[in-house]
């Protein structure tokens, strides 16, 4: 990692010595991603989703958790009167919701589980969006270098250097289309 980040480090000042001496200047930008996915309705509705669906999930959960704890309780109490076999049954019972439970958990939660599914799925047409944004600003008004502060992309940004968040912004209140991928 660190690596790449020296490597990107020397390639931007390259690019910025580059720039000095010769005669045409690059023309460089930068936009704060995480502002535009704040502000651009669709993306708002899309994380409004994902946050109810999230909500469902959590709901669900916690009846579950609620249930074992339920039959936890009622199995201690019950402890006394119940026989060995019947103990067991119970306990095994309990067991399998507990795995239950932490399978769900899993599928909903989990590293590729269903909430990163969805959040890819629905949030991929809004990134395409964004981007083909920022190609139109970038191609309309010449910009050879458009960076995302956001994602530590960049360096370093002069006081005079443009941000085009919100250019971009306008152009997403446009209606802008994503480019069919080829």
């Amino acid at each position: 990692m660190n690596r790449m980040v020296r490597f990107f480090s020397l390639l931007v000042l390259g690019l910025f010595v580059m720039a000095g001496t010769s005669s045409a200047q690059l023309k460089i930008g930068y936009v704060n991603s995480k502002r535009i996915l704040d502000s651009y309705k669709e993306a708002q509705d899309v994380q409004k989703k994902l946050e109810d669906l999230n909500k469902a999930w959590e709901e669900e959960a916690r009846n579950m958790q609620r249930e074992i704890q339920e039959l936890q309780e009622k199995l201690e109490a019950q402890a006394l009167v119940l026989t060995e076999k019947t103990k067991a049954e119970k306990t095994q019972e309990i067991q399998n919701l507990v795995l239950r439970f932490q399978q769900f958990q899993q599928e909903k939660w989990g590293p590729n589980g269903q909430l990163y599914q969805e959040q890819q799925r629905m949030m991929q047409p809004v990134i395409d969006k964004i981007n083909a944004a920022i190609q139109k600003v970038g191609e309309s008004e010449g910009f050879d270098y458009i960076f995302d502060v956001v994602n530590g992309n960049i360096l370093f940004a002069a006081k005079d250097q443009p941000d085009l968040t919100e250019r971009i912004l306008e152009e997403l209140e446009k209606g802008i289309q994503a480019k069919p991928k080829k």
